[in-house]
């Protein structure tokens, strides 16, 4: 597989691998690495980055731990036929390379200590095969957000804090060869002429980017992480983001079919809820999503899931999320979710909820129930729909039963700190009312905020017929009777 170059400037490919042990040739001046040599791995080729073992733990790297690092990467570059490598299974592939450093390190006689070149070796192996310097931030299950602010500085976010940390990439290049990578696996592209771009990793989680010239320092990467291990209503709970009996009445909704929406702020989990909810959906309703970026992860059997796509060059091509959610009605949906609502495909999803697919559901950004209901009416008129507006709240009114509203704290944590009927009209006015609020007491003495939530004493919602349709009146009336006795 690794042979020198030939005299035409081609790579002769060995027929066998070399014995292990046996130094690989290294040119005596070696080449500085091109740009193109840290997206050449396919990323959908085995040795793609999930097999890609977790990097030591982040520290700050000195300047000559990365001159070090460029020397030897130039040199395992101009040794490897990277077309052979991307065809081999993604552990074989790691100790190929890792031998051949080992022997560049020691024919180059580099002074480093067995945890220096093991740190070496692992960075170098997932500039490779995987995503570089991002690989130890994407081990890691507690980080929310990966935020790369260019090649010199990269962020993240723990616990709801935004903390710096030592990573760094080679070069504003190496970034934005990454992040290529990254969205060439969804089909998309960023580059000069498309220089703003959503994609997804393999396990889901979101990436947004930013590429120059609309970025001035180097490209902006902004990855939302999604823990590998899904979140349920009963984490919630223990986490505090909401009281047993509000849980209990969530998995109702959930389960007559109410229709939802789930309204926050950015990064108070609405997605993560919206996960949570549906779970409590039956195994043999036929459930479509659609998505600006594939989230979701139903667990039942029958999903259809579909993504919009951007324009293309040309500016054609393009797959709105309104027309996603039009052609749903056209699939023999029972249930249809939209992971995030910011448009006029909000009059779409209404009419849907309105028609028949009932227990549809979606995500708003705001930050209180009422201003949910003033975003939607503002996003129909975006729409360049010319109804008068009571006849906008009047569909409202028809199509939405539930609001749950979920915001992050200033302590960092997330709390779901209001589930709201929507209950009819009055007048021009629509008219809701709270089942249960979260109600902020103070903060400890580490900075965290003390609260409780409570039931506002309803007995009896708006939709404790569609609860008696699907027998669940009496868990209902059950939970709603221990919310109430459990007030102070």
């Amino acid at each position: 597989m690794f042979g020198k170059r030939g005299s035409d400037g081609g790579r002769r490919v060995e027929a066998n691998f070399r014995p292990l042990g046996t130094p690989a040739p290294v040119p005596a001046a070696p080449p500085k690495p091109t740009p193109a040599h840290a997206a050449i791995i396919e990323p959908g080729s085995p040795t793609a980055v999930s097999s890609v073992r977790p990097a030591a733990p982040m520290r700050e790297k000195s300047d000559g731990y990365y001159t070090t690092k460029s020397q030897v990467f130039a040199a395992l570059i101009d040794t490897i036929d990277l077309s052979q490598l991307s065809k081999m299974e993604a552990d074989a592939a790691r100790e190929e390379i890792r031998d051949i450093v080992n022997d560049i390190i020691a024919i180059k006689n580099f002074a480093m200590s067995i945890s220096e070149q093991e740190e070496l070796l692992d960075d170098i192996c997932n500039d490779v095969l995987g995503y570089g310097p991002l690989e130890p931030l994407l081990a890691r299950d507690d980080i929310a957000d990966i935020m790369v602010n260019g090649a010199r500085k990269t962020y993240i976010e723990v616990d709801g804090k935004v903390q710096e940390t030592g990573i760094r990439f080679r070069d504003n290049q190496q970034l934005l060869n990454i992040c290529q990578r990254i969205v060439s696996q969804v089909g998309r592209r960023v580059d000069e002429s498309s220089p703003i771009c959503d994609a997804r990793l393999p396990d889901g989680s979101r990436v947004n980017v930013i590429a120059p010239p609309l970025a001035i320092d180097g490209a902006v990467l902004t990855i939302r992480k999604f823990k590998k291990d899904k979140l349920t209503l009963d984490q919630l709970v223990r986490f505090g983001a909401i009281s047993p009996h509000g849980a209990e009445i969530l998995q109702i909704i959930g389960r007559v079919r109410c229709n939802v929406i789930i309204s926050g702020g950015t990064g108070s989990g609405k997605t993560t809820l919206l996960n949570c909810l549906t779970r409590y959906i039956d195994q043999d309703e036929r459930i479509i999503t659609c998505e600006d970026s594939a989230e979701l992860q139903l667990q039942q059997p029958h999903v259809v899931r579909l993504e919009t796509r951007p324009p293309n060059l040309e500016g054609e091509g393009e797959v709105t999320m309104r027309d996603l959610v039009k052609n749903c009605l056209r699939m023999r949906p029972e249930r249809i979710i939209v992971g995030e609502v910011r448009g006029p495909e909000v009059f779409d999803l209404l009419q849907a909820m309105n028609t028949g697919h009932d227990g549809s559901m979606g995500t708003i950004h705001s930050n209180s129930p009422r201003e949910c209901l003033n975003r939607i009416e503002a996003m129909i008129a975006m729409g360049g729909f010319t109804l008068p507006p009571k006849t906008v709240r009047e569909i409202i009114v028809g199509s939405v039963d539930i609001i749950i509203q979920a915001a992050r704290l200033r302590d960092g944590s997330r709390r779901i700190t209001h589930i709201t009927e929507v209950v009819g009209m009055e007048g021009d006015v629509i008219i809701t009312q709270d089942l249960l609020t979260y109600d902020i007491k103070g903060e400890d003495a580490q900075g965290r905020i003390i609260g409780e939530h409570v039931s506002t004493g309803i007995g009896r919602p708006a939709f404790w017929e569609r609860a008696r349709y699907y027998n669940e009146e009496q868990r209902l009336a059950a939970a709603l009777d221990a919310m109430e006795r459990a007030k102070p």
